[in-house]
């Protein structure tokens, strides 16, 4: 009788410190989650009124530079959208995200599309818009993943929760890599065409946005013939963006 009380005893300790510890996890996992929801938060409040100083891609694109010996490049200047091109502010919206004003971060009829065509081509194309790309590019890293897509969901909520449409877009043209060790389109503007961000015309600010999908790559004076045929269509469609008072 001792000892099957004795065992009893032990086995109802054993499952006591077995709920202890879970609850335990459980406690500082909701501490972990409320931190980190806190903290994401306050940055994204924060980056509302002040310019981001650096993006993760731009310290990996340093890091990347330092592994292979090249001498250190980080070229950018910020720009307010109001000193920034309607020109270049159209580009972007006719080459990555043509209802930005409409829609609330995502744009489920370009994601769906995608899905379609990528289950029957090799090359996959994407839906991000241009929320998504900022939220990308300002908080998380290059990589595809399914734990950095879903960050990026989260973050791409937050922004169109706390920011304004024009504040995404602002942030999108001075943080967007346009080059190596080039971010920006008025860093873009200076480096390719002597220029700055205010004086592009519509046909470089084409230029820019259709380097955008490979700015390493295609940046002049590396354009391809596709470059130049999507710096084409972008013109072909100037005239139905460029007037919306969104832009200035």
């Amino acid at each position: 009788m001792g000892t099957a009380g004795s065992v009893e005893f032990k086995a109802k300790a054993s499952g006591k410190q077995k709920r202890s510890l879970f609850q335990r996890l459980l406690h500082w996992f909701r501490i972990a989650v409320l931190v980190f929801v806190g903290s994401s938060v306050a940055v994204v409040l924060l980056y509302r009124f002040v310019p981001p100083p650096a993006t993760p891609l731009m310290l990996l694109r340093l890091g990347n530079q330092l592994e292979e010996g090249k001498k250190f490049r980080l070229e950018k200047n910020w720009k307010p959208l109001e000193k920034i091109s309607p020109y270049m502010a159209a580009s972007v919206i006719i080459s990555e995200d043509q209802e930005f004003f409409e829609h609330h971060g995502f744009d489920f009829d370009a994601i769906r599309s995608a899905f379609k065509r990528n289950q029957t081509h090799k090359r996959i194309v994407g839906a991000s818009t241009i929320t998504q790309q900022t939220a990308k590019n300002l908080f998380l890293w290059p990589a595809r993943s399914w734990l950095r897509k879903g960050l990026e969901v989260y973050f791409t909520i937050l922004l169109e929760v706390f920011w304004s449409k024009h504040r995404i877009l602002e942030v999108y043209l001075n943080i967007i890599e346009t080059g190596d060790g080039v971010y920006g389109v008025d860093a873009a503007a200076r480096r390719y065409f002597h220029s700055n961000a205010r004086a592009l015309n519509a046909e470089q600010s084409a230029m820019i946005a259709a380097i955008l999908p490979k700015p390493r790559s295609w940046a002049p004076p590396n354009a391809t013939l596709r470059v130049y045929h999507r710096q084409a269509w972008v013109l072909r469609q100037m005239g139905n963006f460029v007037g919306r008072p969104e832009l200035r």
